[in-house]
């Protein structure tokens, strides 16, 4: 299986709606992913298997040496081929790019092997408030 990643990749509103909604097992939503992906984040990454959309990650960041990885989704059926490490390496090396300095992520915990073994990250201590 060929998978290509793109770095601020053109992509349509439903297909990363759908792609969402399967991923994180919502009902889908009609959400302008693009404004909000041009007006809030440094950038996002698309991976791409015979041209659809199988995985999506956002690149929030504060303008200076912060990133923070939002909405890491892969479809269901192209989960466990490593295209959700092959987002956040990509993620990484553009922030790396853009001079930040640290990646951040948030995540539930049946996700730690992932972001721990598959990816990388390291525990930190952190806080949040439900608003």
């Amino acid at each position: 299986m060929t998978i290509t990643y793109e770095w601020r990749g053109d992509f349509d509103n439903s297909a990363v709606n759908a792609l969402h909604a399967e991923g994180f097992d919502h009902r889908p939503v009609n959400a302008d992913w693009l404004t909000r992906v041009h007006r809030h984040s440094l950038g996002w990454v698309c991976a791409r298997h015979d041209g659809d959309l199988v995985g999506f990650v956002n690149v929030a960041w504060d303008g200076g040496a912060h990133a923070f990885l939002l909405d890491t989704v892969v479809a269901v059926g192209h989960r466990r081929f490593g295209i959700g490490g092959g987002l956040v390496a990509e993620a990484a090396r553009q922030a790396r790019t853009a001079g930040c300095e640290w990646l951040h992520v948030d995540f539930e915990d049946d996700l730690r092997s992932f972001y721990f073994d598959a990816c990388g990250f390291r525990p930190t201590t952190a806080g949040l408030v439900a608003l």
